[in-house]
């Protein structure tokens, strides 16, 4: 892939951003089809992000957002998709019209990871993000009972109140068991990270899904497999919601989901 001066610039914007794939997997698509165009990862604090969105939309840069600004996105875009509007959440934007579009491509993305685990309820998410706003707008549509663990009680409260305006069976964490059990915090990031929930919470036939990928899976999800469960981690998820993205950064392209997929397993291959 050779990078011009005509070359079209897209980013990807987190803090930490380190870890992410994102990159690779749309370099790859970018290749595949030829295109005249590069992505790239840019660390952006907390504090910057108005700033580093504004940038972005006077040069009309497209790309994602990611931990820990999908919900400040969608307060800092001026435009939202009617389902990003809904959640508060970005994690895809893009230049239309003069003016940067944020759009929420996780909820699909976690629609056809999760019909794919085939998880039965109640579900129960650990974080309060837009990462798990996603998973309750998921839990919504398959009139799931959503069960939320946050570190800070909080959050916790908020997230629970958001839910239930939005239309989710929504309650704090119990104890109870759970068909699924949702990750949608940083945890596992780092090998000494504590796992979100200890893997005997779930029964056996229940399922795990690890928002966070790493090489190997996580040691959660690698937990979870031991005891004989339906464990992924986050890299179908990741190129699930990077093709639908991807699709709006190029109009009229076809997201290359063999090729994506392909590289991202190669990068996390044990």
């Amino acid at each position: 892939m050779r990078i011009s001066a005509r070359s079209r610039l897209l980013a990807v914007l987190g803090d930490p951003v380190q870890h992410s794939l994102s990159p690779l997997m749309h370099n790859a698509a970018i290749a595949a089809l030829g295109l005249d165009a590069v992505y790239v990862a840019l660390k952006v604090e907390p504090a910057a992000l108005p700033v580093a969105l504004a940038a972005l939309d006077a040069i009309g840069v497209a790309g994602n957002v990611t931990v820990p600004h999908k919900v400040a996105a969608a307060g800092v875009l001026e435009r939202l998709s009617p389902l990003a509007r809904e959640l508060q959440a970005v994690n895809a934007f893009w230049p239309e019209d003069g003016a940067l579009v944020g759009d929420n491509t996780d909820v699909p993305g976690l629609q056809a990871v999760l019909q794919d685990l085939e998880a039965e309820g109640p579900w129960l998410v650990a974080g309060t993000g837009g990462a798990a706003r996603a998973v309750a707008a998921v839990a919504r549509a398959g009139r799931q009972t959503l069960l939320v663990s946050s570190r800070s009680s909080e959050r916790e409260v908020e997230f629970i109140e958001w839910a239930r305006s939005a239309g989710v069976r929504t309650e704090s964490d119990d104890g109870r068991r759970v068909g699924l059990a949702v990750n949608a915090t940083p945890l596992g990031l780092s090998p000494d990270d504590p796992r979100p929930f200890p893997a005997d919470r779930l029964e056996s036939g229940a399922a795990a899904l690890d928002l966070v990928y790493a090489p190997g899976a996580t040691e959660w999800v690698r937990a979870c497999r031991a005891r004989g469960l339906r464990a992924e981690d986050g890299r179908h998820l990741l190129v699930a919601q990077g093709a639908i993205a991807f699709e709006r950064f190029f109009s009229g392209a076809s997201a290359p989901r063999e090729v994506m997929l392909a590289a991202v397993e190669r990068a996390l291959a044990a």
